[in-house]
């Protein structure tokens, strides 16, 4: 019997034995267990947006190990590994990845995962990395993750985590990563931390954690990256930390801490290579003891209340690559505050020194040339540094930025600046500095920021400048600069930032090329001496957000086409010479928030909506001509339509004035156009082409439909004239088309440009560029390019067809402000017009009526420039034999007169032979 009961011992054994074999064995695992995984992994997947298809293999095609993403292991083929990441896949992670037991990775980094962290990952007992950065994960981090007893990295940067971190985490032993940066995390820092015995790095950057950083920080003995800046810790900087004798790293930039902080800890941290405190309260001064701290890359120490002589040897410190010392209250203002400048010349990896808004004096040793030759920044701004720019900066090839600005330096600036050829940052403003600006600043083709304002310079701006091609600032304000504004400088399509040339001695016009800097924001250009026109091209910065260009000369009327200025909040043209009425199309810039047309010549009503309805808004001081408005702003009340008629009286006093200019005007016209020709020389149109942008014959082209008939306006012996929507901002134009095949076209194009580019007057069309070009057959093609005028001609309001739908009649204040105007524009040509001229072919046709029915003479094809200064009709004798020059069978006033033919009270014996 006992030898049968041991017999059924040994084979109850060897079965129980056999069975674990087929449990353990591979074929009975794939055939029986891993269908879980398979399941979770669908269950998954049906919660996810996978718009590149990445789990289109997750089939039953396929055994689930080769499906994308998933890593199983070779004996049991069950799913280790979940690498998903950067697919761009989006979506929920399904609960069902806690039946996935045999993970020890997930990686689903750098996707658009939203939604909770789910808390069955607490089920993952064999997880060793969970990687979950740069997705949308929202809610808590589970409490669950601490029964992961084996995680060794837990990264989660960068989502929208929230609440605190539990006080659970320190059950995790194994731990040595815990990013959980940038999200939006709050609470303190659990004092369980100090349990995550293995725990190399914590990176807890950027949340909202406050409290006082817990000493039990201090038991972390393995620690080497300490990062938790950017949160709302306050109080002292633990001691116990200065213990952890691995650490490389820590930061605490951006937080609250204060009082003094304990720099000693760097003796007993031999180990620490980058210190960052910068954004704190720490008081008290920089011990000279950091001498010692020979493995130094980085110490930055910004915007904390340190203070004192700066005494640091920094001759042992050969790896330091950043010194960051800016925005404190460092050095006495005395003579040897950067004695310890000269040290750096030790630190052959020096990259970036920032000596920027302290006390340091004394001035800027020459030994910066001899600094590392790897140097990239060098800013000692806002201190009080003397002396001159040391010529040495030559050495310091690699320079991207260099600031100088708001210290005491004098002398002129070196012309060796222009032989760092990957500056981008130049600042120098608020010094004494004097002398030109240097030419050689154009070879500075990487510069973006340029700043040399509040100084005494002088002289003109160079040219050379419009080679700095990526420029996005330029300031150069509260100079001494004179001479116009180069071209050539408004050829920088990047200025998108600032152009402020404020407060100079700059004159001339401002060149319509300014319409090339469509990204910039900001325009000031106030405190000059400027005139002329503004002109319409500015319309085309549609970016502007602030324009100033007041204390100028600009005369004339704030262009029509400044409605376009959609993103303009402040505008100021006060103290100027502009007139004519203020545009209503101010009142419907939304972004307007402050208007000032202060001390012009600006008339009639002004509007009441927009930034028109606060006072606070808009300032109209010394404009006597403006009335209405709101209330508030106690302006008279704008006479009513039935009192502006003038009476019958004073129309016998003002009509026979108007018409004896218009006589005197047509006779002058008419005896100088009979003029004797002159032997012309050949004239081309460069000064036109330099004046005025060149548009292309594709763009005009598709401005007019391809000159679509449906568009012409008008024609003429040498073009047609069609009407256009030019360009992005879809400016509305008048489009003059010059019919080359016509003998004498060309040269009415010639005069008609010279004529254009020598005139400015209210009462005068407005070019706004022209095309001297070929058309898509190669066959030359030339055009001007006008303000569009509403209103159309005068000839077609004095004689309408009978198939008119609308018959259109002139008021007789309409007839008597026309007459004034075509007066105003010739007296213009005849005596202000340097050099004088006579426009050869007027008539109802050639004059243009806008919006308002302001009067604009046009086509200057026929004009001809006087030779003497003077009208001297006396001088031209009865026998001269030259033809009349103009349209065939006219004399030009009858036409005029006809303006006045119902008025009772007028009369002239001439008229009638007109």
């Amino acid at each position: 019997m006992p030898n049968i009961s041991i017999s059924i011992s040994c084979l109850a054994i060897l079965i129980r034995c056999f069975s674990l074999f087929l449990i353990n064995s591979p074929s009975f695992s794939a055939g029986q267990t891993n269908e879980t995984d398979r399941l979770a992994l669908l269950a998954i997947k049906s919660q996810l947006h996978d718009p590149s298809g990445v789990t289109s293999s997750w089939n039953n095609t396929m055994n689930f190990c080769q499906w994308t993403g998933v890593t199983c292991g070779h004996r049991h083929q069950r799913l280790t590994e979940l690498n998903l990441s950067s697919q761009r896949i989006g979506g929920v992670l399904s609960p069902y990845v806690g039946n996935l037991s045999f993970l020890r990775y997930i990686n689903l980094a750098d996707n658009g995962f939203r939604g909770d962290i789910p808390q069955e990952i607490g089920n993952l007992f064999r997880l060793e990395k969970l990687a979950l950065s740069n997705n949308s994960f929202s809610g808590t981090i589970p409490t669950n993750l601490s029964r992961c007893s084996n995680l060794i990295h837990f990264c989660a940067s960068n989502n929208k985590l929230e609440g605190q971190i539990p006080k659970e985490i320190g059950n995790l032993l194994k731990l040595q990563r815990l990013s959980v940066d940038i999200n939006y995390l709050t609470g303190q820092l659990p004092d369980s931390v100090g349990n995550l015995s293995a725990i190399e790095v914590i990176r807890i950057t950027e949340n909202s954690l406050g409290g006082k950083i817990p000493t039990t920080l201090g038991l972390l003995r393995r620690l080497v990256n300490l990062n938790v800046a950017e949160n709302q810790f306050s109080g002292m900087f633990p001691r116990s930390i200065c213990n952890i004798s691995s650490v490389e790293l820590i930061f605490l930039t951006e937080n609250r801490f204060s009082g003094i902080f304990p720099f000693d800890i760097l003796l007993n941290l031999p180990n620490l290579k980058k210190l960052g405190i910068g954004g704190n309260n720490f008081v008290g001064s920089i011990p000279d003891s950091l001498s010692n701290a020979s493995n130094l890359e980085l110490l930055d120490l910004p915007s904390n209340q340190f203070k004192g002589k700066v005494s640091i040897d920094f001759s042992s410190l050969k790896n330091l690559w950043l010194l960051n010392l800016e925005q404190n209250n460092l050095g006495t203002g005395t003579a040897n505050d950067l004695d310890f400048v000269i040290f750096l010349s030790n630190c052959s990896s020096l990259k970036v020194l920032s000596l920027s808004d302290n006390q340091f004096g004394g001035e800027l040793p020459h030994s910066i040339a001899n600094l590392s030759l790897k140097m990239i920044e060098l800013s000692v701004g806002r201190n009080q540094i003397s002396g001159t720019i040391p010529p040495g900066i030559r050495n310091l090839v690699n320079l991207i930025t260099f600031t100088l600005e708001v210290n005491q330096f004098h002398g002129t600036i070196p012309d060796v600046i222009s032989e760092l050829k990957n500056l981008q940052q130049l600042s120098v403003f608020n010094n004494f500095l004097r002398g030109g600006i240097p030419s050689g600043l154009g070879n500075l083709t990487k510069l973006g920021s340029l700043d040399l304002g509040s100084n005494s310079l002088q002289g003109n701006i160079p040219s050379s400048l419009g080679n700095c091609q990526n420029l996005i600032l330029f300031i150069a304000s509260y100079n001494k600069l004179t001479g116009d504004l180069p071209q050539q400088l408004l050829s920088i399509t990047t200025l998108s930032l600032v152009l402020d040339l404020s407060n100079n001695l700059l004159n001339g016009s401002l060149p319509l090329q300014v319409g090339n800097l469509k990204n910039l924001v900001m325009l000031d250009i106030s405190s000059n001496q400027f005139s002329g026109v503004i002109p319409v091209t500015l319309s085309t910065c549609v970016s502007l957000e602030y324009l100033d260009i007041s204390i100028n000369s600009f005369y004339g009327v704030i262009p029509l086409s400044f409605r376009f200025l959609k993103s303009i909040k402040a505008l100021n043209v006060s103290s100027n010479n502009l007139s004519g009425k203020i545009p209503e199309f101010l009142e419907n810039l939304s972004f307007l928030e402050f208007l000032n047309l202060s001390y012009n010549y600006f008339e009639g009503e002004v509007p009441v909506k927009g930034v028109f309805s606060n006072k606070t808004k808009i300032s109209l001081h010394g404009n006597v001509k403006l009335c209405g408005g709101i209330d508030e702003l106690h302006l008279p009340s704008c006479p009513s339509k039935g009192s502006r008629k003038p009476k019958i009286t004073l129309l016998k006093v003002l009509i026979p004035v108007v018409v004896s200019c218009l006589l005197l005007s047509s006779c002058l016209t008419i005896v100088y156009a009979r003029k004797r020709r002159s032997t012309h020389k050949s004239v081309d149109t460069s000064p036109m082409e330099k004046l005025f942008p060149m548009v292309s014959y594709a763009e005009l082209s598709k401005a007019t439909s391809e000159f679509s008939s449906s568009n012409m306006i008008g024609q003429g012996r040498f073009g047609t004239v069609y009407k256009g929507i030019l360009g992005d901002d879809e400016m509305v134009v008048a489009v003059k088309v010059i019919n080359l095949k016509q003998k004498g076209a060309s040269k009415s194009f010639v005069s008609e440009c010279e004529a254009l580019r020598n005139i400015r007057h209210r009462n005068l069309i407005k070019i706004i560029t022209i095309c001297s070009s070929t058309d898509f057959e190669g066959v030359d093609f030339k055009a001007l390019v006008f303000e569009y005028m509403e209103n159309g001609s005068l000839e077609d309001w004095l004689h309408q067809s009978n198939d008119q739908v609308e018959v259109r009649k002139l008021s007789l204040i309409q007839r008597m402000n026309i007459a004034i105007d075509v007066a105003s524009a010739i007296e213009y040509l005849h005596h202000h017009c340097q050099p004088p001229m006579v426009h050869g072919d007027l008539k109802p046709s050639n004059v243009l009526l806008d919006y308002d029915m302001v009067a604009h003479v046009g086509d200057f094809g026929l004009a001809k420039f006087l030779s003497n200064h003077h009208l001297d009709i006396a001088s031209k004798t009865p026998s001269s034999s030259i033809g009349i020059k103009g349209t065939v069978g006219y004399v030009a006033p009858g036409k005029f007169f006809m303006l006045y033919t119902h008025i009772p009270s007028f009369s002239c014996t001439n008229v009638h032979h007109f």
